[in-house]
C-alpha cells in the first residue's frame, strides 16, 4: 500500500500526496525510477488516447448517417441509438474505473477492453461491408417510406458489434488519464511539474484525435463507404494497442487495492447500525479524529497517514465513528466502527453529487451537435470547392480546432493574468471554471435555434439552401464552453482526497456524458409525445424532414433548460463549501484557504488566519 503525507502549497493548502510510493515493473518487481515511469512511459498511453478516441469519434459522430441510409431507421429513432451509444460508453467507464482499482491495474484492464473494442470495430465493418446483413438499398431522402428497416439477425449483428465497441471503450477510458498519471511519483517535485504538463498533453492528445476522426475519417467513411471507414477506425484502435504494448517495459504499475467500495459500504453499515447513538459534543472522542496536533507539531506515522479533519456536514455518518465502550478490549468490526478519515472520504462523494449533477445537461447539449445538427448540415450547402463538399459529420471538429489553440492561449496568457487578482494557482478554480462553461453553452443553443430558424424559413418560404458555415457559429461556442466545464470538472474530481480511486473518479466524470446523452433521448421521445396533440400534429421531431419539423423550437427549449441549469449550479457552487484539508505530517503552519472558490465554513485547528 502507498504512504502518503501531507505538503503544503504556496497557497498554504495542505494537500494529500505521495510520499513514498510502492510500484512495480511488467514483472512484479519494484520498479526503477531511472528506468520506469516518467513522460517517456506517458507517451506510449498518450498514443492509445490519441488512437483511441479517432477510432471511436469516427464511428460516433458519423454513426447516425449509417443507421439512417443503410439500416434505415428513423430520424428520431437513429438519434437515440445515437445517444444511448454515446451514454452506455460513458456509464461503462464506471465498470472500467473499478476492475481497475480494485483488481486488474490499469494496464491489463486497457489491453483486455481494448481487444473488446478492437473486435467491435473488425465486426462493424464486416457488417457494413455484406449485403446480406443489411436491409436493400434505398435512399431514405426521395423514397424513406418504401425503404426496408432492418430487423431480425441483421439488427441483431449491428447491435452486438456496436456494444462491443461501447464496453471496450468505456473500460478503456478512465484507465488512459489515470495510468498516465501513474507514470509520475508526486513526492518528486520536478516529477510534479511533469504531471500537470501530461494533464495539459492528455487533453491535446484528445483533442487531436477528435480532429483527425471528424476530418480525414468522417471523410473516408463518407467517401469510400462506411465498411471502410470502420475498417479504418479497426486499424486506428490496432495501432492505439500497439501504442500501449510498447510502453510495456517503461511503465510503474500500481497495484489494485481490492474492493473500493467496501470502505464506502463499511461507513453506510456502521452508521445504520449505530443509528440510536448520540454522536459526541467534541468531535475529537470521535475514533480516529485529527482535529488536534501534539504540541511538537508531529503526528504518530503509525496512523493513518492521509488524514481529513471533521467536518459538520452530514452528521448521521460520523455515527460510524462512535466507539462503544462495552467493557471488553475486542477491537470492534470495520463494519461497525470507522475512522473520521474514512468517513469524510464518503462526505466528500455524496457533497460531489450535486456539481456532478449539474453537467448533466451540458452533455445533452453535445449529444444535439452530434445528432441533429450533423442533420442540420446535411440539409444545407456543403460545397466548399467544385469538386469538393464538407462532410456534414467535420462540423464537430469545429470545437477540437479551437480547443487546440485556446488551451495553450488560456494556460500561458489568462492563467497567469487571473492568478494575480484571484490569487488562485489555477486563476480561476475548478467550480468557477465549471459554472462559466455552464453560462456559455446556453448561448450555443440560442445560436443554434437562431440559425435552425433562418435555414428553415429560406428552405420553406425561397426554396433556397443556405451555406453550412452558417452554422459554425455554435460549434464554436461550445468548443469554449467545452473547455471550460469538461476541464474543470476532471480538476474538480482530480483533488477529492480519495486515496485508491484515481481511475474510478475519473469514470464519474464520464458518467456526466451518459446522463446527458440518456437525459437527451428522453428529451426526444417526450418532446415528440407533448407536441404530438393530435393525429392531425405531428410532434417537433417526428418527421425524417427537417423542413417539416421544428428543430428551432427544440433548440429554444434546450437554451431555457440550459440557462437554469445554470442558475441551479450557482445555488450547489456556492452549498459546496467543503476543503479536504487536514493536518501536516510535518509542521502545521498553513492558512486556510478555499481551493475551489467558495467559503469554506469548516474551521480547522492550527490554521492561524482563523481567530
Amino acid at each position: 500500500m502507498d504512504m502518503e503525507a501531507r505538503r503544503h502549497d504556496t497557497k498554504g493548502e495542505s494537500v494529500c500526496v505521495v510520499s513514498e510510493e510502492i510500484t512495480v515493473d511488467w514483472r512484479g518487481k519494484p520498479s526503477n525510477p531511472n528506468k520506469h515511469g516518467g513522460m517517456r512511459a506517458a507517451a506510449f498511453v498518450l498514443g492509445l488516447q490519441a488512437f483511441e478516441i479517432m477510432a471511436i469519434a469516427a464511428v460516433g459522430n458519423n454513426l447516425i448517417t449509417y443507421v439512417i441510409n443503410e439500416m434505415h431507421f428513423s430520424l428520431s429513432k437513429s438519434a437515440n441509438i445515437v445517444t444511448n451509444f454515446v451514454g452506455t460508453i460513458f456509464i461503462l467507464a464506471l465498470l472500467g474505473g473499478y476492475l481497475s482499482d480494485s483488481y486488474l491495474g490499469c494496464f491489463w484492464t486497457m489491453l483486455i477492453f481494448g481487444f473488446v473494442e478492437l473486435s467491435g470495430f473488425i465486426l462493424l465493418s464486416v457488417q457494413a461491408h455484406l449485403p446480406q446483413l443489411k436491409p436493400p438499398q434505398c435512399n431514405m431522402l426521395t423514397g424513406g417510406e418504401n425503404c426496408i428497416e432492418a430487423k431480425g439477425f441483421k439488427t441483431l449483428i449491428f447491435f452486438v458489434a456496436l456494444y462491443m465497441v461501447a464496453l471496450g471503450s468505456g473500460c478503456v477510458k478512465p484507465n488512459m488519464i489515470a495510468h498516465g498519471g501513474d507514470q509520475f511519483n508526486q513526492s518528486n517535485p520536478k516529477q510534479s511539474k511533469k504531471l500537470s504538463t501530461y494533464f495539459n498533453a492528455a487533453y491535446f492528445a484528445f483533442s487531436m484525435g477528435e480532429l483527425f476522426a471528424l476530418t480525414l475519417l468522417v471523410w473516408v467513411q463518407t467517401n469510400s463507404g462506411m465498411d471502410v471507414g470502420f475498417g479504418v477506425s479497426a486499424a486506428v484502435m490496432a495501432m492505439g494497442l500497439i501504442s500501449l504494448v510498447s510502453g510495456t517495459l517503461y511503465y510503474r504499475n500500481k497495484a489494485p487495492q481490492g474492493s473500493i467500495f467496501t470502505p464506502i459500504a463499511q461507513v453506510f453499515v456502521a452508521a445504520v447500525f449505530k443509528r440510536k447513538q448520540t454522536c459526541p459534543a467534541n468531535p475529537q472522542m470521535l475514533h480516529g479524529s485529527q482535529n488536534s496536533v501534539p504540541s511538537n507539531g508531529l503526528v504518530d506515522p503509525s496512523s493513518d497517514p492521509c488524514r481529513l479533519v471533521h467536518t459538520q456536514r452530514f452528521r448521521f455518518l460520523d455515527k460510524a465513528c462512535i466507539k462503544v465502550e462495552d467493557g471488553s478490549n475486542g477491537k470492534e468490526s470495520p463494519w461497525r466502527l470507522c475512522s473520521v478519515t474514512q468517513v469524510e472520504q464518503v462526505k466528500i462523494l455524496i457533497s460531489a453529487i450535486p456539481i456532478f449533477a449539474c453537467t448533466i445537461v451540458f452533455n445533452t447539449i453535445l449529444a444535439q451537435l452530434q445528432t441533429f445538427s450533423v442533420q442540420q448540415g446535411s440539409a444545407m450547402d456543403t460545397q466548399l470547392t467544385k469538386s469538393f463538399h464538407i462532410p456534414p459529420a467535420s462540423l464537430q471538429s469545429i470545437p477540437y480546432i479551437i480547443l487546440i489553440f485556446v488551451v495553450p492561449l488560456y494556460e500561458t496568457f489568462f492563467v497567469p493574468f487571473a492568478r494575480k487578482i484571484t490569487g488562485h494557482e489555477s486563476g480561476i478554480s475548478p467550480l468557477q471554471r465549471i459554472g462559466a462553461g455552464l453560462f456559455f453553452v446556453t448561448f450555443s443553443m440560442v445560436s443554434a435555434a437562431i440559425m435552425e430558424k433562418k435555414r428553415r424559413d429560406a428552405a420553406v418560404d425561397s426554396n433556397k439552401i443556405l451555406s453550412i458555415f452558417w452554422i459554425t457559429p455554435q460549434f464554436l461556442i461550445f468548443g469554449l464552453s467545452e473547455m471550460l466545464t469538461a476541464v474543470g470538472l476532471i480538476e474538480f474530481f482530480y483533488k477529492q482526497s480519495l486515496k485508491g480511486m484515481q481511475a474510478f473518479l475519473t469514470a464519474i466524470t464520464y458518467c456526466s456524458y451518459s446522463f446527458g446523452f440518456y437525459l437527451s433521448s428522453l428529451l426526444v421521445s417526450l418532446v415528440n409525445k407533448v407536441t404530438s396533440s393530435s393525429s392531425t400534429n405531428k410532434g417537433w421531431l417526428s418527421d425524417n424532414d427537417l423542413n417539416k419539423d421544428r428543430l428551432d423550437l427544440f433548440y429554444w427549449m434546450l437554451a431555457v433548460l440550459g440557462f437554469l441549469n445554470f442558475l441551479n449550479y450557482l445555488f450547489w457552487a456556492r452549498w459546496y463549501s467543503y476543503s479536504p484539508t487536514s493536518v501536516s505530517t510535518t509542521t502545521q503552519q498553513g492558512t486556510h484557504g478555499d481551493v475551489y472558490g467558495f467559503t469554506n465554513s469548516s474551521k480547522h485547528v492550527g490554521d492561524e488566519s482563523i481567530p
